[in-house]
C-alpha cells in the first residue's frame, strides 16, 4: 500500500487506521480489497471527504491519496510529505504527528 497525501491549512483532526487492504478514516471503514490488479476507483465513487484522487492498484500495490490536514504549526515534513509505503497494521502514523507544538505560553499571546 502507498498512501500520498495532499496537505492543505486546516484545523481538522484525520486518524488513519490499516488492517490488510481496508482503510478507517476518521471512523470511515473502506474496503478496497476486491478491487484488482490494473483498476481505478474515481474518488467520487470512494463516500470519504479525505480521498482525493483515484484509488488505483499498480502491480499488487494499493495507491491511495488522502488530503492532510496541516494546523498553524506545521512544519516541512508536514507541508511537503512523503508518500507512506507500506505502513504497518494499525495507526498510520502521519507527518503531523511530529510537528511542534506551540507552547502554552505562545498561544495566550
Amino acid at each position: 500500500m502507498i498512501i500520498n497525501l495532499v496537505s492543505t491549512r486546516s484545523d481538522a483532526s484525520l486518524e488513519i487506521f490499516k488492517r490488510g487492504d481496508s482503510l478507517t478514516i476518521n471512523g470511515v471503514a473502506l474496503d478496497f480489497g476486491p478491487l484488482p490488479d490494473g483498476a481505478t476507483l474515481p474518488a467520487e465513487a470512494v463516500d470519504c471527504e479525505w480521498i482525493n484522487d483515484a484509488v488505483e492498484r499498480v502491480n499488487g500495490n494499493l495507491i491511495v491519496t488522502i488530503t492532510m490536514p496541516v494546523g498553524p504549526c506545521g512544519g516541512q515534513a508536514s507541508w511537503y510529505p512523503a508518500s507512506i509505503t507500506n505502513p504497518p497494521e494499525g495507526r498510520v502514523s502521519l507527518p503531523t504527528d511530529f510537528d511542534q507544538k506551540p507552547a502554552l505560553q505562545e498561544i495566550a499571546q
